[in-house]
């Protein structure tokens, strides 16, 4: 299978795959859309959310070029849609680094990235035991303890921005159980 990435309007991400799929019901392509939980605090109040890992993009999963290139014109039809990636007129499944990451969060968490479980070792470097932040600790720019959270750093078609996930911090009784 190829993945194909195409950009559509950030935010609306959920209202496009809708609309798409109402005015396009022969085409039956998965659309994946990884998003992260993540909790807010405001006001004393603790709020859940469920923003988009990458936001702004939408992952299409086809066999061949072929197929992408004959309904093309159904998703740039669609209201919403900007292009696709590398460009409309190049149109090319990912690869490498792009497609690892991408599967990291389509296949390995599910729709909805949730929090992963870490410990703080004796030089107070962060140690992801399970979750979406393991094999990403390379990616991780900062770490705000007091929040439960971790800045990672995304590269996708040479563009590069930062997201926060959550974790939750164990203890060292939970670790030793783990062994």
């Amino acid at each position: 299978m190829n993945y194909y990435a195409i950009q559509v309007r950030a935010r609306a991400e959920e209202k496009f795959i809708k609309l798409f799929k109402a005015l396009h019901p022969k085409v039956l392509f998965p659309v994946h859309f990884p998003r992260r939980r993540i909790d807010i605090r405001k006001a004393g109040k603790i709020k859940t959310t469920t923003p988009a890992v990458f936001p702004g993009y939408l992952f299409i999963e086809a066999a061949s070029d072929e197929e992408i290139q004959s309904c093309q014109w159904e998703f740039r039809k669609t209201e919403g849609f900007y292009r696709f990636l590398k460009s409309n007129k190049d149109i090319t499944p990912l690869k490498d680094r792009d497609l690892e990451l991408v599967l990291h969060f389509i296949k390995n968490s599910g729709p909805i990235v949730g929090r992963s479980k870490v410990y703080f070792n004796e030089n107070s470097r962060i140690v992801v035991v399970e979750g979406p932040l393991m094999g990403l600790e390379g990616r991780i720019v900062k770490v705000d303890k007091r929040k439960e959270r971790a800045k990672i750093k995304l590269d996708i078609y040479n563009d590069s921005f930062t997201i926060d996930l959550a974790f939750e911090v164990i203890g060292s009784t939970e670790i030793d159980k783990r062994k």
